[in-house]
């Protein structure tokens, strides 16, 4: 069994399974209604968003290799656990949030997984981005054990999963959404019901490919302004107040000193790292042959953060590509 890898996440649960290792990180939450929250997965996303089930009263037990990845919840009131199998020993509902399939599957189906310890009527979300077909291959296993598995992926990065403010793509029975909501206010503002299991991923997918296009063509014109002699801050603030504008621009702009308290702005350390968004940009290239749809912009895309990976930047955010760029016009 491969070891598993999160390129962005600064902390990992080792699981031993047959002599060889695969790596993430678990929490286990506790409400302060009574209802047991576990969470499995703590990076840069799931990390502050166990912090903010905290801060808003949970018990949580965590565990990881790295002490210090455990100081921080450690220090707000956290306690420690031991494995995904005994999260969900202790839990009612399990939130995940891994780097792509095989973390989930490894998660909940394997040797010290989910599905072994979790009871009858457990709720399951999966906070992963991962391929549909293996959001449905789970709910299937879930069933089976009388438990229901929720696929809700997010959106916002890491500065929304630190303020509480995600947007949650939820994909499952509509009857578990209320439950499941409940749980996902905590950490979030927006909760939107997608449709069956699967729903949500498909949302995510086609909201990331997008993000990665936008991201790309906001670096392109960023450059090109900088080379023509236009002042980055200047053209940021042109194109945020005219019809070029996007969230990429706007909130998460890739050139550096635009905006303070982005990856831009610190090395492009932290955010969402470019092999997830290259991991993404896949599973939306998959989607796209499975359902026969055309995504010439979101193929190119996939191309472009394909070449930045095998570069050197696989670890840098995904903002790195006015980088990437700039450094390619000056090798030639």
């Amino acid at each position: 069994m491969a070891a598993l890898s999160n390129v962005t996440r600064n902390s990992k649960v080792l699981i031993q399974v047959i002599g060889k290792s695969r790596t993430f990180s678990c929490t286990a939450v506790q409400h302060g209604s009574g209802k047991r929250v576990g969470f499995i997965g703590l990076g840069n996303m799931g990390g502050p968003m166990a912090l903010n089930l905290l801060n808003k009263g949970n018990s949580v037990t965590v565990f990881d290799v790295y002490p210090e990845a455990m100081s921080k919840l450690q220090d707000a009131g956290a306690t420690i656990g031991h494995s995904p199998a005994e999260v969900a020993e202790k839990s009612d509902t399990i939130i995940t949030m891994l780097p792509n399939s095989s973390h989930v599957q490894e998660a909940y189906a394997g040797e010290n997984g989910v599905f072994q310890t979790a009871k009858p009527g457990s709720l399951l979300i999966d906070s992963s981005t991962i391929d549909p077909s293996v959001s449905k291959e789970m709910a299937s296993l879930a069933e089976k054990k009388a438990m229901t598995f929720i696929d809700a992926p997010v959106s916002g990065g890491v500065m929304a999963a630190k303020a509480g403010t995600l947007t949650f793509m939820v994909g499952g029975p509509e009857k578990e959404f209320p439950n499941a909501k409940s749980v996902l206010v905590n950490v979030g503002k927006n909760i939107v019901y997608c449709g069956p299991v699967g729903s949500g991923q498909a949302a995510k997918i086609c909201n990331n490919m997008l993000l990665a296009i936008n991201m790309v063509g906001t670096a392109e014109a960023m450059n090109l302004g900088v080379r023509l002699g236009l002042d980055p801050k200047l053209l940021s603030n042109i194109i945020n107040t005219s019809s070029g504008r996007s969230w990429s621009s706007e909130i998460y702009n890739p050139v550096p000193g635009v905006l303070p308290n982005v990856p831009a702005s610190n090395n492009y350390e932290g955010g969402f790292g470019t092999a997830l968004m290259m991991k993404d940009l896949g599973l939306a290239q998959s989607s796209a042959t499975r359902s026969n749809s055309a995504i010439p912009l979101g193929s190119l895309a996939h191309q472009l953060y394909r070449l930045m990976s095998v570069r050197g930047y696989a670890k840098k955010d995904f903002s790195s590509i006015y980088q990437f760029l700039q450094k390619s016009e000056n090798s030639n």
